[in-house]
């Protein structure tokens, strides 16, 4: 995206893989929740997990960089210098599971239907090109709307997914399936369980087993996801040996549920490691099409009711940092208040920006003060939007409305943090209910924006740029299925992320981001909950992996069965 590419052509291999890995065994992994389809490019349905492994791109992208591609279906890219078109040739041996070769009309296909079917994602992505060209037999190019500067598309279509067009011609795009799909990947669906489990099998023919971008991964002959309704039944599970590996994010879980004759005889392994990935975002969401969430000042005043200190403490073994940007652990992330460029990026837009976006440096609401001293700040707050308490319930003062809402989760581990919220909302008049729900219906629910808060999260990579409309943008605020949840419409952050995506310059690219960092925290569309800085994970020992860690962490496509430990674990 900026800057050249780590790996110059006629590489080998990559930094973090052992190309000499050994093939063979089986990964065993596990999901919370269900899954009624093996269509993950609809808004219908609940995909299962494992897309990656089936269905390829024309480019693949490394870990060990912010963000660049390389050839995958595609073994040669051009790209002019403005970045108004691109091209791909496509590699004469790429293969789909039936045998078909790979085609340019495969590539025309899977963009026309994309486009005008798919994920809104992708219809927002891929409605950026004007027109497509076809210079050669195996060759396309993408000729992209001159309105829009977008140096980043480029790489969104290199990692458009590519799909058989011979196979839809007798299956429905729309429709949910539990039926395997055709990809051209390294795995096939080889069972399927319906709301319980999937299984893929290594394809050892894969065409693409060979290539650089690949070598040294895919090692499992068969990997499986086990599908599971509760988090401790889970737990319970990988204990008895029912799968192989966790990547743990609960710090209760961490200091108190891995005290088992498995970890003190070795047989399970335990590990922290580094990465220099953002931290993301995992937030209490208001959903501001609600009009009682429509005022900041109502948002902000009720992050106050949030008590991290005591929740960190007492729920989380104090195994958390409070995250206090979208970027949190990256150069990213907005800190102190705005320099010289963030503030020339931000001042068109003063009148509209809280004036702390320019003055203050952002700190979640009530941290560092006192649960006594946040209520105080909250009521002070509510009563400048017009809200007061009467006999015990906060109402507002034109009309009598009482503020009561839900709050929709998936996940039961979020209870006691929500059940905490609510008690503190409680004290301030509010009537917040939690409730729980199971995974169609919640999925559903957002589909729709059916609610009126949830707990979500942001993934974020260190080169955001197109996804982040499709996270905050206006446009996605009004479409079914984006992850544009809280509701956003603030012409700021459409004007940053539009910057974001024609900068040619990484230290330019970098303060933008911190712009708009800024203006979504000082929003208060959310509520940040907290982060780790690093992977915690546990696994069965019967695994290899590389020495080298990759930049955004624990990748365990790398990893393989290690013969002698798995003989011995038997």
């Amino acid at each position: 995206m900026h800057g050249k590419p780590k790996y110059e052509s006629g590489f080998r291999h990559l930094d973090y893989v052992n190309p000499d890995a050994p093939k063979g065994g089986e990964l065993r992994r596990a999901v919370t929740g269900t899954f009624d389809s093996l269509n993950p490019f609809i808004i219908k349905g609940v995909p299962a997990r494992g897309r990656h492994l089936v269905f390829e791109s024309l480019l693949k992208r490394t870990w060990d960089e912010p963000f660049s591609l390389y050839g995958l279906i595609a073994e040669s890219i051009e790209v002019p210098d403005d970045r108004s078109s691109v091209t791909f040739v496509l590699r004469p041996e790429a293969r789909f599971h039936d045998g078909r070769p790979v085609t340019v009309d495969d590539v025309v296909f899977s963009w026309e239907t994309l486009k005008d079917r798919g994920r809104p994602n992708h219809r927002l992505y891929y409605r950026q090109v004007r027109r497509i060209e076809r210079p050669g037999a195996r060759s396309i190019r993408f000729v992209f709307d001159a309105a829009s500067p977008d140096r980043e598309l480029p790489l969104i279509m290199g990692l458009m997914p590519i799909l058989s067009k011979s196979y839809y011609e007798s299956v429905e795009f729309e429709r949910t399936t539990l039926v395997p799909p055709v990809g051209s990947g390294p795995y096939r669906v080889e069972s399927v369980d319906p709301g319980r489990g999937i299984t893929y099998r290594r394809d050892p023919d894969y065409w693409g087993r060979n290539l650089p971008i690949n070598r040294g991964q895919h090692n499992f002959d068969r990997v499986r996801y086990d599908y599971y309704r509760d988090g401790n039944v889970m737990m319970e599970a990988f204990k008895a040996g029912e799968y192989d590996l966790r990547l743990e994010i609960s710090g209760k879980r961490w200091a108190t549920a891995y005290d088992f004759p498995a970890v003190a005889d070795g047989r399970v392994k335990l590990e922290r490691l580094p990465h220099g990935r953002p931290s993301g975002l995992s937030a209490l969401v208001f959903n501001t099409r609600r009009e009682m969430f429509a005022d900041r000042r109502v948002r902000y005043a009720l992050a106050h009711a949030f008590d991290f200190a005591w929740i960190n403490k007492t729920l989380l073994h104090g195994a958390y940092k409070r995250t206090g940007s979208i970027f949190d652990n990256s150069e990213l992330g907005s800190g102190g208040v705005p320099q010289a460029r963030e503030r020339g990026l931000l001042e068109p837009f003063r009148r509209e920006l809280p004036r702390e976006v320019f003055e203050a440096p952002y700190r979640p609401p009530g941290a560092g003060g006192g649960a006594r001293a946040n209520l105080r700040a909250a009521k002070r707050l509510l009563a400048e939007a017009g809200w007061e308490v009467r006999d015990g319930s906060l109402r507002r003062a034109k009309d009598g409305l009482p503020m009561a809402f839900e709050i929709l989760l998936v996940n039961p581990a979020h209870e006691k943090i929500a059940l905490t919220f609510a008690r503190g909302l409680k004290r301030l008049g509010v009537e917040a209910r939690v409730r729980t729900v199971d995974t169609s219906q919640y999925q559903y629910r957002l589909t729709d924006y059916d609610f009126d808060m949830i707990v979500y999260r942001w993934g974020m990579s260190l080169s955001p740029g197109n996804e982040q409309a499709f996270y905050w943008g206006a446009q996605a605020a009004g479409q079914e299925g984006t992850r544009n949840y809280p509701g956003i419409r603030n012409p700021a952050v459409d004007r940053l992320i539009g910057l974001m995506t024609e900068a040619r310059d990484r230290d330019e690219f970098v303060d933008i981001v911190r712009a708009m960092d800024r203006v979504l925290l000082w929003g208060h569309y959310f509520i940040p909950l907290y982060h780790l800085e690093g992977d915690r994970v546990a696994y069965w020992d019967r695994f290899g992996r590389p020495g080298v860690t990759p930049l955004y962490g624990i990748l365990v496509e790398t990893w393989w069965e290690d013969p002698d430990k798995a003989r011995a674990s038997r």
